[in-house]
């Protein structure tokens, strides 16, 4: 590779990390701001009217599996093409008009995409009731989060279920959207979050989706590959972290034999590894059998050598450690950009 090329790469990710610090920042600090949301669509609800427009018209009962799949895959294209187009023709029109207008574009867009305040709170609104003894409103605000039936949870399955989220959403909602900034960044991560959104709203084996969907889903899976394993490694800096900065909480590094063992009896291909990583440095057993409205699920434990019985603490500890793993986050990326400086 000349080393023209190796220095333009390295001025684009420079550029993108220092962008993708300042979103890390306002994310954590202000979290979603629910006044502008209530007044105009949030651009994953846009990027969602899309999908469901295209889910409605081209996903037709009448069409056998093969022509579903083609069209699920065209109406995927289209999805990513729109998102794109548009992502790309803002951060060219800023460009145009003053770099520092560029940036300010990149980091409000990495803003809205980040999820790390929004993640945290709704978890945390599910920990506070829980701690309180009022199952009834931790379940509701459980419900907010996960797919499956919330009712029959006792005490440990809130928490359990409270935990698998944070952890699963951890990867998705952070450390994949930050990696796909840092690559390509507001084009980057506008592109992942549109894939994610499609995953999420056809990406299902059921029998509407199982075919229309195929393409968003494997699509989803491949984008959060390397991600979910990244998250691996920012969850063991989260612990040491913690314990260089005495977190009140009983943290352990994952130990590489379970989090191996255990991540790929999951059913997603990416979330048992954060799931797994959370797990261990918890000391708490996670998966295990659960309900969803239309179907049961008998899965493995992840980490069954860990405690079964948790309470509500154990939420607060996934909190502590998602704060620590986001903080050695943020470190590691503002390291990248003093490297590059």
């Amino acid at each position: 590779m000349p080393l023209w090329s190796v220095w333009l790469v390295a001025e684009w990710i420079t550029a993108n990390a220092l962008a993708l610090v300042l979103a890390l920042l306002l994310d954590a600090v202000f979290g979603e701001p629910d006044w502008l949301w209530k007044r105009v669509p949030h651009p994953v609800v846009l990027i969602g009217r899309l999908i469901g427009w295209l889910d409605k018209r081209w996903n037709l009962a009448t069409k056998s599996d093969a022509w579903r799949t083609g069209t699920g895959l065209v109406a995927l294209c289209v999805v990513l093409v729109v998102v794109g187009a548009i992502t790309l023709g803002v951060l060219a029109l800023a460009q145009a008009v003053h770099p520092v207008l560029a940036l300010i574009v990149q980091v409000l867009v990495g803003t809205v995409f980040l999820a790390q305040r929004s993640l945290h709170d709704h978890v945390a609104d599910v920990y506070r009731p829980l701690k309180a003894g009022d199952l009834p409103t931790a379940r509701k605000a459980l419900s907010m989060i996960v797919g499956r039936k919330t009712e029959p949870l006792n005490e440990a399955g809130v928490t359990r279920a409270a935990l698998e989220s944070l952890a699963e959403n951890h990867s998705d909602g952070v450390v994949a959207p930050a990696f796909w900034f840092l690559i390509g960044g507001a084009p980057g991560i506008a592109l992942y979050k549109a894939i994610n959104t499609a995953d999420s709203m056809i990406g299902y084996r059921t029998k509407r989706h199982r075919a229309f969907g195929w393409a968003s889903a494997k699509l989803d899976d491949a984008v959060n590959w390397l991600p979910a394993r990244l998250s691996v490694g920012l969850i063991a800096l989260g612990v040491l972290g913690a314990k260089l900065l005495r977190y009140p909480v009983a943290l352990a590094l994952p130990p590489a034999s379970t989090v191996w063992h255990d991540a790929p009896t999951h059913a997603s291909p990416n979330a048992g590894w954060p799931e797994a990583t959370y797990a261990g440095a918890l000391g708490v057993a996670l998966g295990g059998p659960r309900i969803y409205p239309d179907h049961t699920v008998d899965a493995p434990y992840i980490n069954d050598a860990g405690r079964k019985a948790l309470v509500a603490d154990d939420i607060r500890g996934g909190l502590l450690l998602f704060q620590a793993t986001c903080a050695a986050t943020l470190v590691l990326v503002a390291a990248i950009v003093l490297a590059g400086i």
